[in-house]
Order: C-alpha cells, then sequence, then structure tokens
C-alpha cells in the first residue's frame, strides 16, 4: 500500500511561484508513474503533469514552460514546480501514483492511478 501525502500549497501573488511535494510512504515507490491532477471549484479534474518510472516527464500542453515535475527517488517523493502563476491556477492539487508496468498512453487519465494524496489548495491572487 502506498500513502501519499502532499505539502507546499498555500496563498501567491500573480507572478509568484511554489513548489508542492508529494511525499510516499509505505514502499519505495521509484517505479511507480506519479501524476499531479488539479480540480477548481466547479470545473472538472484536471491533469497537470506526470513522471514516469524511467524519468520520462508528461505536462498538459496549456503548462508547459511554466509547471515543471522531477522526483527524488533517495526522498520518495515527487515535486511540481510551478512559476508564473495565474489566478486561474488556483485550485486543489492532488498526487496519485500508479504502480509498474504503467500504461504511459494513459498517463493523462486519472483512471490510470490506484494511490491518491487528500490533496494540497493553491490559490493565487490577482
Amino acid at each position: 500500500q502506498v500513502q501519499l501525502v502532499e505539502s507546499g500549497g498555500g496563498l501567491v501573488q500573480a507572478g509568484g511561484s511554489l513548489r508542492l511535494s508529494c511525499a510516499a510512504s509505505g514502499r519505495t515507490f521509484s517505479s511507480y508513474a506519479v501524476g499531479w491532477f488539479r480540480q477548481a471549484p466547479g470545473k472538472e479534474r484536471e491533469f497537470v503533469s506526470a513522471i514516469v518510472g524511467s524519468g520520462n516527464t508528461y505536462s498538459a500542453d496549456s503548462l508547459k514552460g511554466r509547471f515543471t515535475i522531477a522526483r527524488d527517488n533517495a526522498k520518495n517523493t515527487v515535486y511540481l514546480e510551478m512559476n508564473s502563476l495565474k489566478p486561474e491556477d488556483t485550485a486543489v492539487y492532488r498526487c496519485a501514483a500508479g504502480p509498474s508496468p504503467f500504461n504511459t498512453n494513459l498517463v493523462r487519465s486519472s483512471t490510470s492511478y490506484q494511490h491518491w494524496g487528500q490533496g494540497t489548495q493553491v490559490t493565487v491572487s490577482s
């Protein structure tokens, strides 16, 4: 069983930066795919970014250049670096993990992930 805990959210002004962390416990998950999703009030859950066991990364086209995902396997942690934040980035951000073998064709689908964290709120003020 994998437990995921997100941290790093908060209130930031537009143009600012935040780094979210997704820490895993229970077992090493270096081979797992880890994705970040977000959901704003009244909107559907949205894929943000993912990193798979090989280290390949995937990002939503609309966020490329502003958001970067990385992992530190020694710390069992995946990070989401968010720069040039906009008010429309306001949402609850959740990380999710899926074990190997992972179908990278479905990396953007939330149903591909088995384990989810509780989420961390990101609020960007204008």
